[in-house]
C-alpha cells in the first residue's frame, strides 16, 4: 500500500468510527490551524496566530454552547508534504472539526485533498492562488486572490492616465499571476506593456533592473515581490535611480501598507501606490478597535498586517457559521450554512460568494503618505464587491 493510499485509509477509518451525529454532540469544537511558526515565514505565521487569538480575546471561546479549541501546527515554511502530513494528523488523530490557516498556496493545495477526503471545512486565511477553492467543495477563503488585487490596480492605472507600463515580478506563481492579470487587463483597456521582467526569488539588488526601466521611460511600473526586504530594497532603488523624479509612478500590490515594510522603507515609500484590502492605518471605528485589541494580544510588539486581518475574519466566519448550524460542525452542514455569509470587518464588508466559496470584498487603491512622523496608507479610490476575476473569467 503506497503512502497516499495509507493516508486515505487512515482518514476513512477514523471517520467510519465517528458518525456525524456523534461529532455534532461533542461539547468542544476543534480548529486545526496550519501555519508557519518557524523558518523564513515565521513573522507571517505570528501575524496569523495573533489575528486568531485577537478574535478569541474579543469575542470569547464558545459558540452555540460549545468551547472552541484551537490547535496550532507549524509547517516551517513552503513545505507541502509537511502540510499534508499535519492535516492528516489533525483530521485522524486530533479529530478536528475545521482546518484553517495556510500562509502558502502549495501547502494549502496539499491539505485541501485531506479536507476533501475527511469532508472537513477548510478556511484559507492567506494562500492566494485562484485555483485553490476549486480543489474541494469543503474549501473557502477569507483573504484574497492575486487577480483580485492586480485587476483593479490595472484599471485604476489606466483610468488615471497611464498608457505605457513596465512590469517587474518575482519569478514564482503569485508573481506570474500578478503579471498576467495586470498585463491582460491593462492591454485590454488600450494600454501598452513596454517590458516585463521576472526576477529570481530572493533578489535584493535591483539597481541594474531599475536603471533599464528608467531608460524605457514608462508612465508607471507595476511591481510584485515577496513581502518584506525585497519590497523595501526595490523601492529604495526606485528612489536612488530617480524614477520618482522622472514621474514614473510606482504601482504595488498587497503588503505595501504593512508595518514591517513601512518601518524598513521609511520615506522612500512616500508617494507609491498599491492595491489591497487592508492596512492597519485605514480609517474606521471597527479597524481602530481591532488594532487596539491586537496590540493587547501581542503586547504592543507589532501592528496587524493584512494576514492578521484575514485570520481575524476567518475566526469570525467559523464562529458565525457554527452559530447558524447550532454547533453542528459536520462538513456538509457547515458549507451549506456558509452560503450567503456576509459580515462587517476591520477591512470593510466581506461576503463569501456562494458559487465559488471565495471572498468578495472592497479593494482599495492606497497612496503612502507621511503624516507628521508617521507613514500611512491613504485610501484614494476603491473598487467595491470585487470577486475573484479568474473565476469570473471562467464562467
Amino acid at each position: 500500500m503506497n503512502r497516499l493510499s495509507v493516508a486515505s485509509w487512515c482518514i476513512v477509518t477514523a471517520f467510519a468510527a465517528a458518525s456525524p451525529l456523534a461529532l455534532a454532540q461533542r461539547d468542544t469544537i476543534k480548529i486545526g490551524v496550519i501555519t508557519s511558526l518557524s523558518g523564513h515565514a515565521a513573522e507571517s505565521g505570528a501575524q496569523m496566530k495573533a489575528g486568531i487569538d485577537t478574535w478569541l480575546r474579543m469575542h470569547g471561546s464558545t459558540v452555540a454552547g460549545k468551547r472552541i479549541e484551537v490547535i496550532y501546527k507549524d509547517d516551517t515554511g513552503t513545505q507541502p508534504e509537511i502540510a499534508k502530513r499535519l492535516a492528516t494528523e489533525l483530521v485522524t488523530r486530533d479529530r478536528v472539526d475545521v482546518l484553517a490557516g495556510f500562509v502558502f498556496t502549495p501547502n494549502a493545495m496539499a491539505a485541501a485533498g485531506i479536507a476533501d477526503q475527511g469532508k472537513k471545512p477548510m478556511v484559507v486565511m492567506n494562500a492566494a492562488a485562484s485555483a485553490l477553492t476549486t480543489r474541494s467543495p469543503y474549501v473557502t477563503r477569507v483573504s484574497y486572490t492575486i487577480a483580485q488585487s492586480a485587476k483593479p490596480l490595472a484599471e485604476w492605472a489606466y483610468k488615471t492616465g497611464a498608457r505605457r507600463v513596465y512590469t517587474v515580478v518575482s519569478d514564482y506563481a503569485p508573481g506570474i499571476d500578478a503579471e498576467t492579470w495586470f498585463n491582460n487587463t491593462f492591454t485590454a483597456l488600450g494600454g501598452k506593456i513596454i517590458g516585463s521582467v521576472r526576477m529570481p526569488m530572493g533578489s535584493v539588488d535591483y539597481g541594474a533592473f531599475v536603471q533599464r526601466i528608467k531608460d524605457e521611460k514608462p508612465d508607471a511600473i507595476h511591481v510584485f515581490l515577496p513581502n518584506g526586504q525585497p519590497m523595501v530594497a526595490f523601492t529604495k532603488a526606485y528612489r536612488e535611480k530617480g524614477l520618482d523624479k522622472a514621474n514614473i509612478r510606482f504601482l504595488g500590490g498587497e503588503g505595501w501598507g504593512d508595518e514591517d515594510v513601512l518601518k524598513a522603507g521609511g520615506d522612500a515609500l512616500v508617494g507609491i501606490y498599491s492595491s489591497g484590502f487592508y492596512s492597519y492605518t485605514r480609517p474606521g471605528a471597527e479597524n481602530a478597535k481591532f488594532v487596539e485589541e491586537f496590540g493587547k494580544t501581542v503586547g504592543g510588539k507589532m501592528q496587524p498586517s493584512f494576514l492578521a486581518a484575514s485570520s481575524y475574519d476567518g475566526m469570525a466566519l467559523i464562529a458565525k457559521t457554527l452559530a447558524r448550524t447550532k454547533g453542528n460542525a459536520d462538513g456538509a452542514a457547515f458549507m451549506q450554512a456558509l452560503k450567503g455569509y456576509t459580515s462587517s470587518s476591520p477591512r470593510g464588508t466581506v461576503t463569501i460568494d456562494p458559487a465559488t466559496r471565495d471572498i468578495v470584498q472592497t479593494m482599495y487603491i492606497r497612496r503612502i503618505d507621511k503624516q507628521g512622523a508617521k507613514l500611512v496608507a491613504t485610501e484614494i479610490d476603491r473598487f467595491d464587491g470585487v470577486k475573484d476575476p479568474a473565476k469570473e473569467a471562467g464562467k
